[in-house]
């Protein structure tokens, strides 16, 4: 079939197999069967062998040279197995030498694509790139020398960077109308493009995110449904998989779309703030992507601070118990959303984030405690703290006469001093106060636990006096 299709087409005089040349990019994978073993996408084997070079575009006419474009897209429109280095080797470098004059030629300023030139590159695109990733090898073979972190190249690399440089100087190009564009480049084109940044190999994954941005900015009409999509992809992660190796690099492509987002902000924006970013603080591991989910959080904010609002009671509801590092992380965040809430918002969370904050404070992960007290060297936090004193030093009062009492790291205990004299100097009679209810608290509550004792001791000597009746078996319950 192939042979019949591209024998009316135009070639190079014929050359000896010997003359093409060698793909230098195989090696390194080649020899590595880890590579092998780990390849992120199932190719189909296809055999093109006699097929000999187009034409180059120097050598046709400016009339030609479209249809001659049309033709080396279909000759790249093969898969191969690069999981066999040794197999179709003639045919994969012609292929990738093909790829390099495709890639050329939309370089160089090309006359405007026609609609069958633009369905020809959408198809060839969507053959090479869009595939079925096999489960991660890593679920299947753990050994003591496996190292989770370490990313997984795939060996076909070497022809898909080619054709992700293609499609995005494609989309990119002068020559290309979105509006004709728009029929290929659609929602199925557009999902498949979404879904690849499942992929195992970071390099991809960094293509992926120059193309979905450029298709972004591109096209208009396909803005809400890229956001959706990418919403969609949020949702799957938080609460079904929390597996998603491109959850960071989808959130750089929308911490620069947010900083274009014009105010006031829709309401379809803020439903996307506070259902799709503000649940991705919750999954364990927040730290992969936390930078870019904070940059995207802060971004909002600055546009719209009483969000600030929201995504504090927010990260309450999703606080860590037992997690340390996520703790650190949203101690910061929560620093830096306070310095961008006004005084009204800031009085709607204070009460609840206070309390979670003296819990922090008493935790026994001094790197925790150090961080909640950190926030009181944060000059725009201690004005608010100041002119609300009557209802937050209440709150945090206790937490810092716990410490005093039995934190066991002397760094934490040297910065429980330093604020506690800090708020003694903002308003000593209210710091006395509130020590004073606290030891009274202390005092009633081991007044209480006294009680209980000699509650159980009369219950266990009153026990101890009863006679055994019949068969039963007296059992002593110490409390």
């Amino acid at each position: 079939m192939w042979k019949q299709f591209l024998g009316k087409l135009p070639r190079k005089s014929p050359k000896s197999d010997q003359d093409l040349p060698r793909n230098p990019n195989l090696g390194p994978n080649a020899a590595n069967p880890a590579a092998k073993r780990a390849s992120a996408a199932v190719f189909p084997a296809s055999v093109i062998a006699g097929i000999e070079p187009l034409l180059a575009f120097k050598d046709v006419p400016n009339s030609e040279r479209m249809n001659l474009f049309i033709s080396k897209l279909s000759l790249c429109s093969v898969v191969f197995d690069f999981t066999d280095p040794a197999k179709n080797i003639q045919e994969k470098e012609l292929k990738r030498a093909t790829l390099l004059e495709l890639l050329e030629f939309v370089s160089e300023n090309p006359p405007k694509f026609s609609e069958p030139a633009i369905l020809a590159s959408c198809k060839m695109c969507s053959i090479n790139l869009f595939r079925v990733f096999p489960p991660n090898c890593r679920s299947r073979i753990t050994t003591e020398n496996d190292n989770e972190d370490e990313p997984i190249f795939d060996p076909a690399w070497p022809h898909l960077q080619l054709v992700y440089d293609f499609f995005l100087r494609f989309v990119t190009s002068t020559s290309l109308e979105a509006k004709v564009a728009k029929k290929y480049v659609n929602h199925a084109f557009i999902s498949r493009i979404v879904d690849l940044f499942e992929s195992d190999d970071p390099r991809e994954r960094d293509s992926l995110k120059a193309i979905l941005h450029r298709v972004y900015g591109k096209f208009m009409i396909h803005r809400p449904f890229i956001r959706k999509c990418v919403s969609n992809v949020f949702h799957r992660f938080v609460f079904e998989t929390e597996k998603h190796n491109g959850i960071a690099e989808l959130l750089e492509i929308f911490g620069s779309v947010i900083t274009g987002f014009a105010l006031p902000l829709k309401e379809e924006h803020k439903i996307f703030f506070s259902r799709a970013l503000i649940p991705l603080h919750k999954p364990k591991s927040l730290g992969v992507y936390f930078q870019q989910l904070s940059f995207c959080v802060t971004q909002f904010i600055e546009k719209e601070p009483k969000l600030g609002v929201v995504l504090i009671k927010g990260l309450l509801k999703c606080w860590p118990i037992t997690n340390s590092q996520k703790e650190l992380m949203l101690l910061g965040e929560v620093e830096e959303v306070l310095e961008a809430t006004n005084m009204t918002d800031f009085q709607k969370v204070m009460v609840p984030l206070f309390y979670r904050i003296r819990h922090c404070m008493n935790s026994y992960n001094f790197q925790v405690a150090e961080r909640a007290l950190f926030l009181w060297n944060n000059d725009q936090i201690v004005n608010r703290i100041a002119h609300n004193r009557e209802a937050i030093l209440p709150i945090v009062i206790p937490a810092l006469e716990l410490n005093a009492q039995n934190h066991w790291n002397h760094s934490i205990l040297n910065l429980t001093f330093n604020v506690k004299k800090m708020l003694a100097e903002m308003d000593e009679p209210l710091v006395s106060a509130c020590i004073s209810n606290y030891r009274e608290e202390q005092e009633r509550q081991d007044s209480e636990i006294e009680k209980r004792s000699e509650i159980w001791e009369r219950l266990e000597n009153a026990a101890n006096l009863q006679p055994l009746v019949g068969n039963t078996t007296a059992v002593l319950v110490t409390h």
